[in-house]
């Protein structure tokens, strides 16, 4: 069966009572999603006391003509692996087109770009992923976990990762606050 390329460009905003507390209110920007399975980053929520010049310090880039960042936890999986989320009009030699509505790159080299002042216009930096095997994803949909909305660039560049969540359900029409975290019975 092949898996539907559907929530690539979208993201998955976890619902109330997901039953896996690493992924409570989390915002998952789906990057690939193919029938050997799924991967997204997180931008729902930063990592606290991580900078994104404190990456640099650990990777030894010098450069700074870039402003300062929060690093997203990108999900329970290798949080050791960097990754950027960033705008189209930057790209280097990993970095994968994300339907068309921002670009994924796992190399150093954007972080470089971005510190030397000549990297993609809008990134995000993220430590680890979200990954689904075969089939899993597609359970976990038709089950109580996640709810799908557009990939809008804005929710992902130009807001606070605290309201990315929230944000995402209004734009949905849909008032997070009144979202129960089970089912009901009939």
């Amino acid at each position: 069966m092949d898996a539907p390329p559907y929530l690539v460009g979208q993201l998955l905003l976890a619902l109330p009572g997901i039953g896996d507390p690493r992924f409570e209110q989390a915002v998952i920007a789906m990057c690939a999603h193919n029938d050997e399975g799924a991967l997204g980053i997180g931008i729902g929520a930063i990592i606290e006391g991580l900078s994104l010049y404190d990456l640099f310090d650990q990777l030894e880039i010098e450069a700074r003509e870039c402003p300062d960042g929060p690093v997203h936890f990108g999900g329970p999986v290798e949080l050791r692996r960097g990754f950027v989320l960033h705008s189209l009009d930057w790209s280097g030699q990993d970095t994968i087109d994300v339907a068309g509505n921002w670009a994924l790159s796992g190399t150093v080299d954007v972080l470089r770009a971005i510190a030397e002042g000549r990297g993609p216009s809008r990134w995000l930096v993220a430590l680890g992923y979200a990954g689904w095997g075969e089939g899993q994803l597609e359970d976990e949909m038709t089950r109580h976990g996640w709810f799908n909305v557009g990939g809008d660039t804005d929710i992902v560049f130009d807001m606070p990762a605290e309201i990315r969540w929230t944000n995402g359900f209004e734009r949905a029409g849909i008032d997070p606050r009144l979202l129960a975290p089970g089912g009901g019975n009939a």
